[in-house]
């Protein structure tokens, strides 16, 4: 654990409760891509299937808990509260995101650490998450009017996959052999598909108007 690594991991779970704040207190999900949020609970049940028989840390088990939980509450949310699916655009919610799926399967099986049934879905976790903002990104450029809330919760999550890149470096340079190539390449994909929103964002709080990324 490094200070990097922590302020990761606390912006994520920062990203977590604004959205959550949202939901549960506005009764609205309007801006949200269910799509990216299904592609999230898929990548969390697949990245933490060694919840119940590795134990890291007390630390590392609430974390994954919190991960896992919200992705599945927050998908409920959406398809299934009578209230807040009202406020679903299903219209313009369109990007076919399970053709994100077949072909992050298909790389993890091709591009692993270890040819084994939990790397090879750690390998899939890792190159799906570094593509499932983008339903979220598109919605937001079709609905081009943002709201505060989702404007700091996809900054948040942007934020959150920079501050890993620096626990990176910085694990880099003061752990030996540390070199995860998969992990690095995934993750830095990711954080480059935030460069278009954050330059728009920034924009928006150095002028003081509302956020509205070009169509």
């Amino acid at each position: 654990m490094n200070i990097f690594r922590l302020a990761g991991d606390l912006t994520h779970l920062a990203s977590v409760l604004v959205l959550l704040l949202k939901i549960h207190t506005i009764k609205s999900c309007a801006g949200i891509s269910l799509k990216t949020q299904e592609l999230y609970a898929v990548v969390f049940a697949t990245r933490y299937l060694d919840l119940f028989t590795t134990y890291i840390s007390l630390y590392n088990t609430l974390m994954k808990l919190i991960f896992l939980g919200s992705s599945f509450s927050i998908v409920w949310y959406i398809r299934k509260h009578k209230i807040v699916r009202r406020s679903y655009d299903k219209d313009q919610d369109t990007f076919r995101h399970y053709f994100l799926v077949l072909p992050c399967l298909v790389l993890a099986l091709l591009i692993h650490e270890k040819f084994t049934f939990r790397e090879v879905l750690w390998a899939f976790s890792l190159f799906l998450e570094a593509v499932a903002i983008l339903p979220q990104l598109v919605l937001l450029q079709r609905t081009r009017n943002i709201d505060n809330l989702t404007g700091q919760y996809v900054c948040l999550l942007g934020a959150y996959r920079a501050l890993y890149i620096l626990n990176w470096i910085y694990r880099y340079f003061t752990e030996p052999h540390f070199v995860h190539w998969i992990t690095w390449i995934s993750g830095l994909v990711q954080t480059l598909l935030y460069a278009d929103f954050f330059y728009y964002y920034f924009q928006s709080l150095k002028n003081n108007v509302k956020l509205q990324l070009p169509a």
